[in-house]
């Protein structure tokens, strides 16, 4: 990953004698290192909590440096060595790194009242992050600057991935699809949901994955049709549908893919016919996704699509009718997190979104969604999950021969 260029991007947005901060702090006590803060892992490749990173321009000059916590042995006797300052560096290529408690020494050194400082606020753009709040706070006691949300600058940065975080998506998704494999092998009538659940979990913890995208939806029968069932808690019945949504986390770059399975292991006709109308809308998609368009645009060529479907189904007489049997989008945009921080406007070469129709019927007990990951590319897209069966006749032949 290119960290240093990353870095020179935030820097770049930023006129002279401004300063963006990125703290990482630690959720909780117990937290696993990749609760790591995004931003910070994005700039930095460093999995290290309550570090500081501090960028921007003073007097026409690059203001790039981090801030690491000095070295306590008795704390490292409890919870492992911290990051000194010789791989700190060869990590993230900053070259300057100091101790933790001169950052806010150095830090009003640079500030005047000419000065914006960039900080990121949460999303609904009328709150800091707590830290980022008492942060503010305590220079605003001091300096008379202007403060400003960040957000944006490492939005449209993180839109457009390296080919590096491709690459580790798809290695996610690998391993996504030994998890579905594991949930094929054991898929049978009599199951709990929470037990096949467990199935996906046990292969991809095996096979490499540090984490979950997020919690699974293994949904069978009529709790397919809610998009975000997570109880996980009813027993599979033979002749049901179970619509799965989940995915393995590398590095907490995320695989976000859904399918669905017949219990056992035929779909019927009814089924099937719901699940080819699906199928189909998603290989649309797949085929039209390309720089230019926006998520709002694919969206709606799917309830295009969806309409005249429904129509033929006798579900609906009007496409305005669509939304009752399919109410979410088509795509977001897919990185460190399942939703990532990003722009949504027009797609770009190095975007990854999901692609994700879906149907639910609840008069049919069936919920069918399909979901894939899609890298946006100068002239199209390329699934990077294009390896996980999805076709009825490979689902069927699959089931049909497990031992």
């Amino acid at each position: 990953m290119n960290y240093k260029e990353r870095r020179k991007g935030v820097i770049d947005a930023l006129g002279d004698n401004s300063f963006f901060v990125f703290f990482n702090k630690r959720p909780d006590e117990d937290a696993s290192k990749y609760a790591v803060e995004r931003n910070f892992l994005y700039l930095t490749g460093l999995f290290e909590f309550d570090d500081i990173l501090l960028l921007g321009k003073h007097n026409g000059k690059k203001v790039e440096r981090l801030y690491i916590h000095e070295i306590d042995p008795m704390q490292e006797r409890w919870t492992g060595p911290t990051i000194r300052e010789a791989e700190a560096k060869e990590i993230s290529k900053v070259e300057h790194v100091g101790i933790i408690n001169n950052f806010m020494n150095d830090l009003m050194n640079l500030l005047d009242e000419s000065s914006k400082l960039y900080c990121l606020f949460k999303e609904d753009d009328t709150q800091k992050y707590s830290y980022e709040d008492y942060f503010i706070r305590t220079v605003l006691d001091t300096k008379k600057v202007t403060i400003v949300n960040g957000n944006n600058i490492l939005k449209r940065l993180r839109s457009v991935k390296e080919q590096e975080e491709a690459d580790m998506i798809r290695k996610a998704n690998l391993i996504t699809w030994d998890g579905v494999k594991n949930i094929l092998d054991n898929l049978k009538p009599g199951l709990k949901e929470y037990q096949i659940e467990a199935k996906f979990d046990e292969a991809i913890k095996f096979n490499g994955a540090t984490g979950f995208s997020f919690p699974t939806i293994a949904a069978s029968g009529i709790n397919s049709t809610c998009l975000h069932y997570t109880e996980n808690k009813d027993t599979l019945q033979d002749g049901d549908l179970i619509l799965f949504d989940l995915g393995a986390s590398l590095n907490t770059y995320c695989a976000d893919v859904s399918r669905t399975f017949p219990v056992n292991g035929k779909f019927s006709e009814r089924q099937k016919l719901v699940y080819e109308i699906v199928l189909n809308c998603q290989k649309m998609i797949e085929s039209k996704a390309r720089p230019g368009y926006t998520t709002r645009d694919l969206n709606e060529m799917v309830i295009d699509f969806f309409a005249k479907e429904l129509k033929k189904l006798g579900l609906i007489k009007d496409r305005s009718e669509v939304r009752k049997y399919y109410f979410h989008g088509v795509s977001h945009h897919l990185g460190m997190v399942c939703h990532d921080f990003c722009i949504y406007d027009e797609l770009k070469p190095g975007a990854i979104i999901s692609n994700e129709p879906g149907l639910y019927i609840p008069e049919w007990k069936i919920g069918v969604r399909i979901e894939d990951d899609l890298y946006i590319t100068e002239n199209g897209c390329i699934n990077l999950s294009a390896g996980i069966i999805k076709e009825v006749s490979d689902i069927e032949e699959y089931m049909a021969n497990r031992k």
